[in-house]
């Protein structure tokens, strides 16, 4: 039996070392997806970006941090094998220009052309996500989050369960407290979020360094 499991991020880059991190576990590629904003370009498709990337405002850039945890500035940028070797731009109704690759991405772009509500909903919903949750996911990436979905068999469950949730958000947590500001839900023609919206979020929820 295969379960869906997804999780959402606010920094790309520890979504990305999530997906490697399931990679090196033995998940095959195939069954692990990322979708990440890129309202606020981000990403540009070089790995040899020249503009500082600071998405968690600590003013470091976000590569060179990567490159010291082991990752490498390629591969903190996607340049690695496996399933980030395949990101690519495109844009998604009601999410606006995201970074995606893997299968959710390719069932979101088919779900849209097969007129499924919003396109990733449908797809994260075809693949056993719940409506609700789907919709949370969807309203992260919205605002500048980055989800991975896996496919994993059921004994494997708990294991990518737990390296997904190393630095994921509690979707919870966070759709309470977007709901304390006035949301009331998903809406696939609202505008995706600009880059300073996408700051002022992050922001928002930043949690405090550690003293």
């Amino acid at each position: 039996m295969t379960v869906t499991i997804s999780r959402l991020y606010d920094d790309p880059i520890a979504a990305q070392q999530g997906v490697r991190d399931l990679e090196a576990a033995g998940i095959p590629s195939r069954d692990i997806s990322i979708v990440a904003s890129n309202a606020d370009d981000w990403y540009r498709g070089d790995s040899k970006m020249k503009r500082k990337v600071d998405r968690d405002h600590d003013g470091k850039d976000d590569r060179a941090e990567g490159a010291a945890a082991g990752a490498g500035i390629g591969a903190a940028l996607g340049g690695a094998a496996g399933v980030l070797a395949g990101l690519g731009i495109m844009a998604i109704p009601g999410l606006g220009p995201v970074v995606a690759a893997g299968w959710l991405a390719a069932a979101a772009t088919g779900a849209v052309a097969g007129g499924a509500t919003g396109g990733i909903i449908g797809a994260l919903t075809q693949s056993g996500v719940s409506k609700s949750d789907a919709e949370i996911y969807a309203e992260g990436v919205r605002r500048g989050g980055t989800l991975v979905t896996a496919k994993c068999r059921d004994g494997d469950r708990v294991r990518c369960e737990a390296i997904m949730d190393q630095a994921a958000i509690n979707i919870r947590e966070r759709e309470d407290a977007w709901r304390d500001a006035g949301w009331t839900g998903y809406d696939p023609t609202a505008r995706p979020y600009t880059a300073e919206q996408i700051r002022i979020e992050r922001e928002t929820y930043r949690e405090p360094p550690m003293r």
